[in-house]
Protein backbone atom coordinates (compact mmCIF):
# COMPACT_ATOMS: atom_id res chain seq x y z
CA UNK A 1 0.00 0.00 0.00
CA UNK A 2 1.21 3.30 -0.92
CA UNK A 3 0.25 6.34 1.63
CA UNK A 4 0.88 10.24 0.81
CA UNK A 5 -0.15 12.44 3.19
CA UNK A 6 -0.13 16.09 2.65
CA UNK A 7 -2.10 19.31 3.45
CA UNK A 8 -3.09 22.62 1.29
CA UNK A 9 -3.90 25.98 1.93
CA UNK A 10 -7.46 26.48 2.24
CA UNK A 11 -10.22 28.76 3.14
CA UNK A 12 -8.82 32.12 5.53
CA UNK A 13 -5.67 30.17 5.08
CA UNK A 14 -6.33 27.18 7.35
CA UNK A 15 -4.18 23.99 6.62
CA UNK A 16 -6.53 21.09 5.17
CA UNK A 17 -4.96 17.67 4.79
CA UNK A 18 -5.36 15.08 2.60
CA UNK A 19 -4.21 11.33 2.04
CA UNK A 20 -3.77 9.85 -0.91
CA UNK A 21 -3.90 6.19 -0.67
CA UNK A 22 -3.02 3.56 -4.05
CA UNK A 23 -2.43 -0.51 -3.82
CA UNK A 24 -2.63 -0.94 -7.51
CA UNK A 25 1.27 -0.51 -8.82
CA UNK A 26 -0.60 -0.04 -12.68
CA UNK A 27 -3.31 0.08 -14.25
CA UNK A 28 -5.33 2.07 -11.32
CA UNK A 29 -8.97 1.84 -12.19
CA UNK A 30 -10.01 5.21 -11.04
CA UNK A 31 -9.94 7.50 -8.18
CA UNK A 32 -12.68 7.24 -5.49
CA UNK A 33 -12.54 10.45 -3.39
CA UNK A 34 -14.03 10.29 0.26
CA UNK A 35 -15.87 13.91 1.75
CA UNK A 36 -16.11 12.79 5.57
CA UNK A 37 -18.42 13.76 8.03
CA UNK A 38 -18.02 17.06 10.46
CA UNK A 39 -17.53 13.98 13.46
CA UNK A 40 -17.68 11.08 11.41
CA UNK A 41 -13.82 10.22 9.73
CA UNK A 42 -13.03 8.26 6.94
CA UNK A 43 -12.12 6.02 9.58
CA UNK A 44 -15.78 5.45 10.47
CA UNK A 45 -17.23 2.34 9.15
CA UNK A 46 -19.34 3.80 6.20
CA UNK A 47 -16.14 5.35 4.97
CA UNK A 48 -13.62 2.77 6.33
CA UNK A 49 -15.36 -0.27 4.51
CA UNK A 50 -16.13 1.99 1.54
CA UNK A 51 -12.43 3.05 1.26
CA UNK A 52 -11.62 -0.85 1.13
CA UNK A 53 -13.91 -2.00 -1.51
CA UNK A 54 -12.55 0.35 -3.93
CA UNK A 55 -9.21 -0.12 -2.85
CA UNK A 56 -9.72 -4.07 -3.97
CA UNK A 57 -10.90 -3.10 -6.93
CA UNK A 58 -7.76 -1.05 -7.40
CA UNK A 59 -8.98 2.50 -7.36
CA UNK A 60 -6.85 5.34 -5.85
CA UNK A 61 -8.56 6.62 -2.82
CA UNK A 62 -8.25 10.28 -1.52
CA UNK A 63 -9.78 10.73 1.92
CA UNK A 64 -10.18 14.85 2.27
CA UNK A 65 -9.31 15.67 6.05
CA UNK A 66 -11.28 18.29 7.06
CA UNK A 67 -11.67 19.34 10.43
CA UNK A 68 -15.05 21.26 10.22
CA UNK A 69 -15.39 20.65 14.35
CA UNK A 70 -12.82 22.44 14.87
CA UNK A 71 -13.99 25.82 17.26
CA UNK A 72 -12.50 27.75 14.33
CA UNK A 73 -15.64 26.90 12.76
CA UNK A 74 -18.35 27.46 15.71
CA UNK A 75 -19.43 30.83 14.57
CA UNK A 76 -19.81 30.28 10.89
CA UNK A 77 -22.94 30.50 9.16
CA UNK A 78 -24.20 28.08 6.91
CA UNK A 79 -23.34 29.96 4.01
CA UNK A 80 -19.67 30.12 5.08
CA UNK A 81 -19.47 26.91 6.10
CA UNK A 82 -20.25 26.21 2.62
CA UNK A 83 -18.06 28.14 1.18
CA UNK A 84 -15.14 26.65 3.37
CA UNK A 85 -16.02 23.38 2.18
CA UNK A 86 -16.47 24.53 -1.11
CA UNK A 87 -12.89 26.38 -1.59
CA UNK A 88 -11.16 23.59 0.80
CA UNK A 89 -12.33 20.06 -1.30
CA UNK A 90 -11.71 22.23 -4.14
CA UNK A 91 -8.17 22.87 -3.47
CA UNK A 92 -7.08 19.53 -2.41
CA UNK A 93 -8.92 17.99 -5.49
CA UNK A 94 -6.94 20.57 -7.73
CA UNK A 95 -3.45 19.80 -6.18
CA UNK A 96 -3.90 15.55 -6.43
CA UNK A 97 -4.77 15.98 -10.33
CA UNK A 98 -1.86 18.23 -10.71
CA UNK A 99 -0.30 15.21 -10.18
CA UNK A 100 -2.22 12.30 -11.79
CA UNK A 101 -5.22 12.08 -14.50
CA UNK A 102 -8.07 9.43 -14.06
CA UNK A 103 -10.58 8.15 -16.20
CA UNK A 104 -13.22 7.34 -13.73
CA UNK A 105 -14.36 8.43 -10.14
CA UNK A 106 -15.89 8.12 -7.49
CA UNK A 107 -17.62 10.35 -5.21
CA UNK A 108 -18.41 9.50 -1.50
CA UNK A 109 -19.86 11.98 0.79
CA UNK A 110 -21.41 11.53 4.55
CA UNK A 111 -23.34 14.48 6.43
CA UNK A 112 -21.67 17.80 5.69
CA UNK A 113 -19.42 15.65 3.51
CA UNK A 114 -22.85 15.93 1.08
CA UNK A 115 -22.23 19.27 0.60
CA UNK A 116 -19.04 19.16 -0.77
CA UNK A 117 -20.64 16.47 -3.62
CA UNK A 118 -22.98 19.63 -4.27
CA UNK A 119 -20.32 21.16 -5.22
CA UNK A 120 -18.35 19.01 -7.00
CA UNK A 121 -20.98 16.91 -9.31
CA UNK A 122 -21.30 20.52 -10.75
CA UNK A 123 -17.77 20.02 -12.45
CA UNK A 124 -17.36 19.08 -15.80
CA UNK A 125 -14.47 16.45 -14.56
CA UNK A 126 -16.49 14.89 -12.34
CA UNK A 127 -19.79 15.32 -14.86
CA UNK A 128 -19.37 10.78 -15.83
CA UNK A 129 -18.68 10.13 -12.39
CA UNK A 130 -20.59 7.61 -9.85
CA UNK A 131 -21.54 9.31 -6.52
CA UNK A 132 -22.85 8.18 -2.92
CA UNK A 133 -24.70 9.96 -0.73
CA UNK A 134 -24.31 8.85 2.52
CA UNK A 135 -27.16 10.23 4.90
CA UNK A 136 -27.47 13.67 2.97
CA UNK A 137 -28.43 16.70 4.61
CA UNK A 138 -32.13 17.10 2.97
CA UNK A 139 -32.88 19.96 4.77
CA UNK A 140 -30.26 22.30 3.11
CA UNK A 141 -31.55 23.39 0.02
CA UNK A 142 -28.79 23.18 -1.29
CA UNK A 143 -28.10 19.80 -1.09
CA UNK A 144 -31.54 18.72 -1.66
CA UNK A 145 -31.18 20.49 -4.98
CA UNK A 146 -27.69 19.15 -6.39
CA UNK A 147 -29.74 15.97 -5.72
CA UNK A 148 -32.35 16.34 -7.90
CA UNK A 149 -30.66 18.31 -10.80
CA UNK A 150 -27.68 15.71 -10.36
CA UNK A 151 -27.02 14.26 -13.83
CA UNK A 152 -24.76 11.38 -12.43
CA UNK A 153 -25.31 8.02 -11.28
CA UNK A 154 -26.01 8.14 -7.52
CA UNK A 155 -26.62 5.92 -5.01
CA UNK A 156 -28.20 7.35 -1.85
CA UNK A 157 -28.61 6.07 2.04
CA UNK A 158 -30.61 7.56 4.81
CA UNK A 159 -32.55 5.97 7.71
CA UNK A 160 -36.34 7.47 8.68
CA UNK A 161 -34.83 8.15 12.28
CA UNK A 162 -32.16 10.16 11.23
CA UNK A 163 -32.94 14.04 12.34
CA UNK A 164 -31.83 14.64 8.47
CA UNK A 165 -34.11 12.89 6.82
CA UNK A 166 -37.51 15.09 5.40
CA UNK A 167 -40.12 12.49 3.96
CA UNK A 168 -41.60 14.67 1.37
CA UNK A 169 -38.33 16.13 0.43
CA UNK A 170 -36.94 12.15 0.18
CA UNK A 171 -39.90 11.10 -1.85
CA UNK A 172 -39.58 14.17 -4.47
CA UNK A 173 -35.87 12.67 -5.11
CA UNK A 174 -37.75 9.60 -6.97
CA UNK A 175 -38.03 12.18 -9.45
CA UNK A 176 -34.30 12.33 -10.49
CA UNK A 177 -34.15 8.92 -12.71
CA UNK A 178 -29.94 8.65 -12.33
CA UNK A 179 -30.75 8.65 -8.42
CA UNK A 180 -31.42 5.26 -6.40
CA UNK A 181 -32.86 5.55 -3.10
CA UNK A 182 -32.28 3.88 -0.02
CA UNK A 183 -34.64 4.49 3.02
CA UNK A 184 -33.46 1.88 5.99
CA UNK A 185 -36.29 1.53 8.81
CA UNK A 186 -35.18 2.75 12.27
CA UNK A 187 -31.20 3.78 11.56
CA UNK A 188 -30.38 7.38 13.25
CA UNK A 189 -27.60 9.18 11.16
CA UNK A 190 -24.95 6.71 11.43
CA UNK A 191 -27.03 4.45 9.91
CA UNK A 192 -26.92 2.42 13.27
CA UNK A 193 -29.87 1.69 15.87
CA UNK A 194 -29.19 3.43 18.63
CA UNK A 195 -29.31 0.09 20.94
CA UNK A 196 -28.76 -3.05 18.76
CA UNK A 197 -25.27 -3.07 17.85
CA UNK A 198 -25.10 -6.32 15.68
CA UNK A 199 -28.24 -5.21 13.82
CA UNK A 200 -26.44 -2.14 13.41
CA UNK A 201 -23.67 -4.28 11.88
CA UNK A 202 -26.42 -6.05 9.65
CA UNK A 203 -27.43 -2.70 8.15
CA UNK A 204 -23.53 -1.82 7.44
CA UNK A 205 -22.81 -5.10 6.17
CA UNK A 206 -26.04 -4.80 3.57
CA UNK A 207 -24.80 -1.21 2.75
CA UNK A 208 -21.25 -2.30 1.93
CA UNK A 209 -22.67 -4.62 -0.41
CA UNK A 210 -24.60 -2.53 -2.12
CA UNK A 211 -21.71 -0.32 -2.18
CA UNK A 212 -19.74 -2.68 -4.05
CA UNK A 213 -22.19 -3.68 -6.55
CA UNK A 214 -22.52 0.02 -7.81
Amino acid sequence: MKIMADWVQGYKDRKISYTLLSKAESNTSGLAIIFPGQGYTAQAPLLYYSMGIYLNQNYDVLQVNYQYNDPFYRDFSFDEMAEAIRIDVGAVIDRVLQNASYDDYILIGKSIGTIALGFEVQRDLFQKAKVIWFTPLLGRDFVWNAMLDSKQRSLCFIGDNDSCYIEERFQQLRANPNLLLRLIPGVNHGLEYETDLFASMDVLKQVMKEVEAF
